[in-house]
């Protein structure tokens, strides 16, 4: 028996036994880890709860369908550039880095098959499903050329005894065992920082919840929200009043429509099932929508589930600032995070770096986006030349001068800021005095 069989064992037996000693800890330590917990794709999924639902089940769920895809597609159409830190004048500065290597393939195409757009989608996408996103990071010279998504559900992670990580991809055309250097792997949230955990997996109780209520109300409405009954008779039936029964009397109750129902004597009718009413359907669906939101931290009111109040106006403006900092700079932080370890070297980790650029967000506001440029403008914190760089329109004469307002200044300063300003020259007023010296 090998030392990790050892550790198995132990840990079927006596869990508190595990980490006895030393090694079993680093035995364990060493056992195969499967960060997209291989049962969701190919365990058992019941309506009783007792199975675990399959990523592509769970996307059935219109809830699951819009979560996920809020977060993936926002994030996914951000510009993520690559920033150089500089110094001019003394002060720390930033430039885009457009000669970096990873400035292409992070902002335009990471590799031959895919745009940026449908790479950071699809990483998202498991990220929010898989809690893991894996990518092939593919070199030429130590250069690295082109980056390729991998299926979380084929990949095993493993540390082992000397502390190393290692990833095993069940490939199609065979095993493949890849180093830390070769995999590009983004973490969700987790609790060991091996893995993260699938958001799937955890919340699988939930969603088969929510999957009986869809599958309850499917049924009753194709009945025609016609309930399941019995009818007895306290007298034996001859075989035509039988056939009375089942052509005239259920037929009304229990088939389509159009029917008569004619009641025969000494029967009794009794509801086997309870009305959607009784039942609190609509309760139901509410509350199911409000308990999966929950598990990606989305506003039910940003995936249409929601009244007026909460739609429209300012409590909206609010919502869309609350998503942006509690559920959107939780997944670029990670990525941003990622990129400096697993793609920059350590010497460039110091000069280079990857952020989003939540700016975009701004071009569907014109109102917003006018707001926005109008302070900075006041402000002297950018020149006429940069908005309109951000709005695709070419410079113009004198656009690269910061300007001020300058409407708060000491009564005793009238006209002569504006003398001052247009002949150069201070402490002359627009006759040329001295200021201190008047003639």
């Amino acid at each position: 028996m090998t030392l990790k069989d050892k550790a198995l064992s132990v840990l079927t037996s006596d869990r508190k036994a595990l980490y006895g000693t030393l090694q079993a800890a680093v035995a364990y330590r060493e056992m195969d880890r499967d960060p997209g917990n291989r049962d969701i794709v190919n365990g058992s999924y019941n309506t009783a709860g007792n199975g675990t639902p399959r990523v592509d089940h769970a996307l059935q769920l219109s809830v699951i369908w819009s979560c996920i895809g809020l977060i993936a597609s926002t994030i996914s159409t951000l510009p993520l550039f690559m920033f150089e830190r500089t110094v001019t004048g003394g002060r720390d500065t930033r430039r885009i880095a457009r000669e970096h290597p990873l400035y292409y393939l992070l902002h335009d195409s990471p590799n031959a098959d895919m745009t940026a757009v449908e790479f950071w989608e699809s990483c998202l996408v498991r990220m929010c499903t898989w809690g893991n996103a894996f990518i092939l990071i593919n070199r030429s010279a130590g250069r690295i050329i082109s980056l390729d998504p991998l299926d979380p559900a084929l990949m095993t992670v493993r540390r082992t005894l000397d502390g190393a990580i290692t990833y095993l991809y069940a490939d199609p055309r065979g095993q493949r065992e890849y180093t830390e250097r070769e995999i590009w792997h983004i973490k969700g949230f987790g609790s060991d920082g091996l893995v993260g955990l699938s958001p799937i997996g955890m919340g699988w109780r939930s969603m088969v919840g929510a999957t009986n209520i869809a599958r309850a109300g499917s049924e009753l409405f194709g009945k025609s929200l016609k309930p399941d009954a019995v009818l007895s008779t306290k007298e034996i039936l001859t075989p035509d009043q039988r056939r009375q029964m089942k052509d005239k009397l259920m037929g009304s109750l229990f088939g389509g429509e159009g029917h008569r129902m004619m009641l025969l004597e000494a029967t009794d009718y009794k509801q086997l099932t309870i009305s959607p009413l009784d039942a609190q359907m609509i309760e139901q669906i509410n509350a199911s929508v409000e308990d999966l939101c929950r598990w990606f931290r989305v506003p039910p009111s940003m995936i249409g589930h929601g009244g007026m109040v909460s739609n429209w106006g300012t409590g909206r403006e609010q919502i869309n600032l609350g998503f942006k900092q509690y559920v959107l700079d939780q997944y670029t932080t990670r990525i941003e995070q990622s990129i400096a370890k697993h793609l920059l070297t350590p010497a460039e980790r110091r000069r280079y770096y990857a952020e989003f650029n939540f700016e975009a967000l701004l071009r569907s506001d014109s109102a917003g986006r006018a707001a926005f440029y109008n302070a900075a403008l006041n402000g002297g914190w950018m020149n006429v030349d940069e908005v309109r760089g951000k709005e695709n329109l070419e410079p113009v004469p004198g656009g690269d001068v910061f300007r001020v307002q300058s409407n708060m200044v000491p009564l005793t300063m009238l006209g002569k800021i504006t003398s001052t300003a247009q002949t150069g020259t201070i402490g002359q007023d627009p006759q040329g005095n001295d200021d201190d010296n008047p003639a």
